[in-house]
């Protein structure tokens, strides 16, 4: 008996060779038909006996390309049409745009291996790709994704080329990006004032500069990175000085996975992180000795690396014969990343010495992704590249909400039914750049995803910029979110949890109900409120941000809040190292409420110890401190500082005083700092789960949602 049925495919199923999979399993079947890209995703029409096409359904989910991903399948029978054959027809237009797009994705084994043969016609093209690699989202104006609508469409394809997209056999058909030396994008090497150097290799003379000590800025899939040879101290000093970028470690690129052993430690997953497609940094524990120069990441245990994931990098890292590049963001600090040729050279020639640069425009700039392994389970700490515009699949359906974000480390966030689309990483709202990065972002996102949010969401505080730009968007509901509940909340819907849990949410700065600082708060919380079950004693911070950069003035509030006048006869070094006039200036500050913002937050206590044992009494980057505390923890001690628990009518308020006290007793008994940071942070595990079985006891809530900043020190 001959049956027909309609198939309509959601997911990411566009760019990622799903039709010519469809049609090479239509043909091994006997079946005939039709596909075609449709806004939604891909429709599929399939006729035949009825046992090849009940086959056909069993298999398609179960032998995707690598990049595919179904997220529904809509399955309807149709009138036999009797079609001669099976066919791929152009993309067919519509009202709503449903169809996901493909993350740029690492070059794939086969391209990899065409790269490096003499006799491919792609040799040494530094855009070579198929559908099953390379750029889709930073180079996509709009969808359905096809050449045209995408920033290869100034690139005609040459003969060759066209019969490979024009063939369902081949694993080039329909790749959009697809091009070689007749037809595609060139690589160009720029001196500092945009000036061609004359060159018939510039790949191999950028390397070379590389080699002799110069910083090159190196176009990729989502921005420029500044380059420097990571085993050279001089390079990478005079890098960090150029950048403005005082102790940040630097991300570096490795040659390959058999050299990053040598000098890091890496376990399964972490090794699935570094040679998925994603290609994310990792952060993985140094090996010593290392030939990696110590200025790529002063005073932490960890190295952020990758490995190469275009072929632009492998060309560079085969040139020059490199162990490590660094491979930090074209920007000055805090600023976007540079994604134009002309933008580079106007924003980073005080910084870069040359430019390898090309043709082929960037239209998103979408910098890299953090991510380490712990516990047994990836941690993502910043997702961006390889991972955006992927949804967080959501347990409900949601109305079309647009959230904003913070002022640090901004993403922002589309909901449409069950999917929230997270935009790229966009960074801190400190500057210019950025206020239209964040623009940027938020219009792209809706253009290409053709969502028409409902709501705005904004964090409470006043004066971040994402919430003052929210409050100026007109004819759109807007809902302000406390800080530590949007933690919870979000925990909470990546996991898919109803009903109400406990929440831990740990972080620097988040803007109270009550107008104060939080940022230790133990929640018990649901989507639409929560109460505040528990929360760290407040202290003042005084002089505002300046305590943020400036750990040693938390150091003097908690001491001058617990031990009051006795603050300067305590024999421990910091007190005999203050700068006693300046420090009795900032007791008096917090003494009269003076500049002097209550705080509640994990974060400025993790300071106030860092700085009392001598870690860091200045930060130049976000959390220092704490990540140098979390690097000194020595192994083997199971004590626990105490921290008590007091009431204040509404909940438990965590005391901070027996803490310091012990921790003043062990430094006056020269312990060692390792120990010390060990005995803190056993003090907060040993809090934090007390608390949470007295709120079970309490409550009945089984379920605990951990969030915020503080949860990323392992």
């Amino acid at each position: 008996m001959e049956v027909r049925k309609g198939i309509e495919v959601a997911g990411i199923v566009q760019g990622v060779g799903f039709r010519p999979y469809v049609y090479r399993l239509a043909h091994e079947l006997g079946l005939t038909g039709a596909i075609a890209n449709t806004v939604a995703g891909v429709a599929i029409e399939v006729e035949g006996p009825t046992a090849s096409v009940e086959a056909f359904l069993d298999r398609l989910p179960r032998e995707l390309p690598p990049l595919a991903r179904i997220t529904s399948l809509a399955i309807r029978d149709l009138a036999c049409d009797h079609d001669a054959e099976f066919r791929i027809l152009p993309s067919r237009l519509g009202d709503e745009r449903r169809a996901l797009i493909s993350p740029d994705v690492a070059i794939c084994d086969d391209c990899l291996r065409e790269l490096f043969d003499p006799a491919d016609r792609r040799y040494h093209y530094p855009f070579i790709n198929c559908t099953n690699c390379g750029p889709r989202f930073t180079i996509v104006r709009e969808i359905p994704y096809d050449r045209p609508r995408t920033s290869m469409g100034v690139f005609p394809l040459c003969p060759a080329c066209q019969r490979e997209y024009d063939d369902p056999g081949n694993r080039r058909f329909h790749a959009q990006p697809n091009a070689c030396w007749d037809c595609g994008p060139r690589v160009e090497l720029w001196d500092v004032r945009g000036t061609r150097v004359e060159t018939g290799e510039p790949v191999a003379e950028a390397a070379a500069r590389l080699a002799s000590g110069a910083v090159v800025a190196v176009k990729g899939l989502g921005g420029f990175h500044l380059a420097a040879d990571a085993t050279n101290a001089v390079a990478v000093e005079l890098l960090r000085a150029r950048k403005r970028r005082v102790g940040k470690p630097f991300a570096i690129m490795v040659r390959d996975l058999k050299t990053l052993e040598q000098f890091c430690e890496v376990d399964d997953l972490a090794r699935g992180l570094l040679l998925g497609p994603e290609r994310p940094v990792v952060l993985l524990r140094k090996k010593h000795p290392t030939p990696i120069a110590e200025a790529v990441a002063p005073d932490i245990r960890e190295l952020g690396v990758f490995l190469p994931y275009t072929p632009l990098h492998h060309l560079l890292f085969a040139a020059g014969q490199f162990l490590a590049l660094v491979m930090t963001s074209g920007n000055l600090s805090e600023e976007p990343i540079t994604i134009e040729n002309q933008e580079a050279v106007a924003r980073l020639s005080e910084l870069a010495d040359f430019f390898l640069v090309h043709n082929r425009d960037i239209l998103v700039r979408c910098d890299d992704s953090v991510t380490r392994a712990s516990g047994g389970r990836v941690r993502q700490l910043r997702r961006s590249r390889g991972f955006v515009p992927v949804p967080v699949f959501l347990g409900k359906d949601m109305p079309g909400v647009l959230a904003v974000g913070g002022e640090l480390k901004n993403t922002i966030c589309l909901t449409r039914g069950r999917q929230a689309f997270l935009s790229q990483h966009i960074g801190d709202l400190e500057n210019l750049e950025s206020h239209r990065f964040f623009e940027e972002a938020i219009e792209h996102l809706e253009q290409v995803l053709e969502i028409e949010p409902q709501v705005v969401a904004y964090d409470l505080h006043p004066d971040y910029f994402s919430t003052r730009w929210a409050l100026g968007q007109k004819g759109i509901e807007r809902v302000g979110v406390q800080h530590h509940h949007a933690h919870i909340a979000s925990c909470m819907a990546e996991n898919h949890l109803e009903g109400q849990v406990i929440g831990f949410a740990l972080d620097g700065t988040g803007y109270g109900t009550d107008g104060n600082v939080w940022g230790g708060e133990v929640l018990a919380a649901d989507y639409r409120s929560f109460s505040r079950a528990a929360h760290f004693r407040y202290v003042p911070m005084p002089g505002g941000a300046a305590a943020i950069h400036e750990p040693w003035r938390m150091a003097v509030s908690y001491l001058a809040q617990h031990f009051g006048e006795r603050l300067w006869g305590l024999p421990i070094n910091f007190v005999k190292q203050l700068d006693r006039r300046q420090a009795e200036v900032l007791v008096r500050m917090a003494g009269r409420g003076v500049n002097s913002p209550l705080t509640s937050s994990c974060g400025r206590l993790f300071d106030a110890v860092a700085a009392l044992v001598g870690i860091r009494q200045r930060v130049t980057y976000e959390a220092q401190a704490a990540i140098e505390l979390e690097a000194a923890i020595g192994g083997g001690d199971t004590t626990a500082y105490p921290l008590e628990l007091s009431t204040d009518g509404t909940g438990w308020v965590i005391e901070t005083k027996p803490l310091f006290e012990a921790l003043i007793s062990d430094l006056g008994r020269n312990e060692t700092v390792g120990l010390i940071s060990r005995r803190f942070h056993n003090g907060l595990i040993e809090v934090f789960l007390r608390l949470a079985n007295l709120l079970r006891e309490r409550t009945g809530l089984q379920r605990v949602c951990l969030s915020g900043g503080t949860f990323q020190n392992v």
